[in-house]
């Protein structure tokens, strides 16, 4: 299988008159469209929302697109609930799902109108002391301990993960939080990670929808929502078959009629937190070939690093590369691509099949749409990119300009030395 760039190379060449490489550069026409799907496939249920994963991609033009579509906001830090609230976030429109929560967090999502998803149980009485309530629509998360399985395939392992509350610690957190007056209440869990399968969302509904109809029998809350958070993962690589939306919306519709309406649930909304599946597909890393060397291995060395995508040097992630205009040539050299960190695991690809590389030839680096930009950090000093939108029309509009050193030294600026540096 072929996976193709959204950009051509002519398009590129056109962008890099006003803005150098590397840039991330994002498709509009993808992220409406991929948006508009998910809203589609979850249309049978009436109060279905989708919280967007603000860590994923936090930019404000991006999210704004999300919110054309109903989207609301998942936040996890006091920044994205402040990014949030600067797009326009309404009360119910922020989902607060974080774990080690500071206080001024807990504080800021109150008033903000967040819904609070708490992690742990320990944290209502926490929050209560934070903000002097107990809010009366609240959220606890889940964690069922254990290997999560489909069919004989091991997918994560949650009982390894700090996240969420055990079956009893939900069940008594329920009882606690009605008892100080919450009146409305949500079921969250994350059980696996960028799962290529569709059965995996129907899976994870039956095992929260089965505990849902338990806790509203034997705790007597109302459940307004339950949350299937993230996990919808995307085809790394070109062999893998990509999620299909509609399919996996109608296996959460066959378990919701078959578990919650019997026992009279029917109104149940129906929560997602996608980062990934959103926008990965939909954002590339564009970065120029300006090395090469040839010692023990052959490498290419280009104008990214980790700094600009992390992915690959922090989990050994695959992204596909596409040598821009060479799309039909043999892949007939071996490569280890790489950035200019003093760390060697800074390479974008090792041991990768390409075609010939010369110096100059534009490289796009796939699947940089979601956790590629917003991972990016200053080791070696190096300065993250700029953010770039390919619109619908073709145009091009800069939606975050790239760091100066200015930036970099911004924090000293409260020393005689900080000046003297963001003065050059």
């Amino acid at each position: 299988m072929i996976k193709e760039p959204f950009v051509t190379k002519e398009q590129v060449a056109e962008i890099t008159k006003t803005w150098p490489t590397p840039f991330h550069l994002y498709d509009e026409k993808g992220i409406r469209r991929n948006a508009e799907a998910l809203k589609k496939a979850f249309s049978w249920n009436k109060g279905y929302k989708e919280y967007f994963a603000v860590k994923a991609t936090p930019n404000p033009f991006l999210i704004r697109i999300l919110r054309e579509y109903g989207c609301g906001y998942d936040c996890s830090s006091l920044t994205e609930l402040m990014l949030s609230d600067a797009i326009g976030a309404e009360p119910g429109d922020i989902m607060f799902s974080s774990n080690d929560t500071p206080a001024e967090e807990f504080a800021l999502a109150d008033k903000l109108g967040a819904i609070i998803n708490l992690d742990d149980i320990t944290h209502i009485d926490f929050l209560e002391k934070t903000i002097g309530h107990i809010p009366e629509t609240i959220s606890c998360r889940y964690n069922p301990g254990g290997l999560f399985k489909i069919s004989n395939d091991i997918m994560d392992n949650p009982g390894d993960a700090k996240y969420g509350m055990t079956t009893e610690q939900i069940f008594e957190a329920f009882k606690i939080l009605k008892a100080k007056g919450a009146k409305e209440f949500g079921i969250h869990a994350f059980l696996a990670s960028n799962t290529v399968t569709n059965d995996y969302y129907p899976m994870l509904a039956k095992v929260l929808f089965e505990v849902a109809v338990k806790l509203q029998k034997e705790t007597g809350a109302h459940i307004k929502f339950i949350n299937l958070s993230g996990g919808i993962g995307i085809p790394y690589k070109p062999d893998q078959e990509p999620n299909d939306i509609q399919v996996i919306g109608e296996g959460v519709r066959r378990v919701y009629e078959e578990v919650l309406v019997p026992a009279g649930m029917g109104d149940v909304a129906i929560y997602t937190e996608l980062g990934r599946f959103m926008m990965g597909p939909y954002g590339c890393l564009v970065t120029t070939a300006i090395h090469e060397k040839h010692t023990h291995k052959e490498y290419i060395g280009v104008d990214a690093c980790a700094a600009n995508l992390m992915r690959p040097a922090m989990y050994g992630a695959y992204h596909h590369i596409t040598v821009l205009g060479k799309e039909n040539e043999p892949c007939s050299h071996m490569y280890d691509v790489t950035g200019s960190l003093c760390e060697n695991n800074d390479k974008f690809a090792i041991d990768r099949m390409l075609p010939k590389i010369d110096m100059g030839d534009v490289l796009v680096i796939h699947d940089t749409g979601a956790h590629g930009f917003s991972m990016g950090y200053n080791y070696n000093g190096r300065l993250r990119s700029a953010e770039v939108l390919l619109k619908e029309d073709g145009s091009t509009q800069l939606i975050r300009r790239a760091e100066t050193p200015s930036d970099y030294f911004a924090t000293f600026d409260c020393f005689d030395i900080g000046k003297k540096l963001i003065a050059k």
